[in-house]
């Protein structure tokens, strides 16, 4: 089974887009660990766009929390919170329901799923290898998969060790060895200083690990965060992948 794990859309509908061709028809089932919606000029769209997909399985990130009332607004800086305004006055009611439905952290195949980590689902960010190292108690599997940092990363425990290794993009990576803690980068927002649009590919039937990058039509994407008048910030730091 390939399944294709994609997180952090924050409601970019080019990107997304984007994503979808490149990876084309090459999985079985799509992953998606939360952040659906707030920063991007359409919500709505990427909500829709999301649940057509054939076998997915899908998380709740705190924007996706926050957006529909589950989380206090002051608990983010003043960018989110303006762009979490708008947000909640655009969602559509059955945009709003579906987000209502969905968990933080999920467990599919002896996978663990969550947003931020295993141990806090919906806040926690997996930055480093010593908290990735402090995470591998609070799940059983092998594999654990977040999202949240908008960085692609692999972090590997082997016995009492746990290192960050380097996944190269567009090359399998073998994920035979012990466990691991994965994260795709963001498909919307990323933040490691390059801007493309980051998912990656699951292959459980040969234990590998692929990371993808994709261009997408960012001018386009900045476009429409003007129109819907999103703090200037968030136009900025699409050029620049942070």
């Amino acid at each position: 089974m390939r399944s294709l794990i994609i997180a952090d859309i924050h409601a970019n509908q080019t990107a997304l887009e984007a994503v979808l061709t490149h990876a084309q028809s090459t999985f079985d089932t799509v992953w998606y660990l939360g952040d659906l919606v707030d920063h991007g000029p359409e919500p709505n769209a990427c909500v829709q766009l999301l649940r057509t997909l054939d076998g997915l399985v899908c998380l709740s990130g705190n924007h996706d929390h926050a957006a529909i009332g589950k989380m206090d607004l002051n608990t983010f800086n003043p960018v989110a919170a303006t762009a979490l305004r708008w947000t909640q006055s655009t969602l559509l009611p059955e945009s709003h329901d579906f987000l209502d439905t969905l968990p933080s952290m999920q467990e599919v195949n002896g996978t663990t799923l969550a947003h931020g980590s295993p141990r806090h689902p919906a806040w926690e960010y997996i930055s480093d290898a010593a908290l990735a190292k402090q995470n591998f108690a609070h799940f059983t599997g092998a594999i654990c998969i977040v999202g949240h940092t908008h960085m692609a990363r692999v972090f590997h425990q082997d016995g009492n060790r746990c290192r960050e290794l380097i996944a190269p993009a567009g090359k399998p990576f073998s994920l035979n060895a012990d466990r691991y803690i994965l994260n795709p980068g963001g498909v919307g927002q990323p933040r490691d200083h390059d801007p493309q649009a980051a998912y990656a590919l699951l292959d459980m039937d040969t234990a590998s690990w692929v990371q993808r990058r994709v261009p997408y039509n960012i001018p386009e994407t900045q476009r429409r965060i003007r129109v819907c008048e999103l703090p200037e910030t968030l136009v900025a730091r699409l050029d620049l992948g942070a």
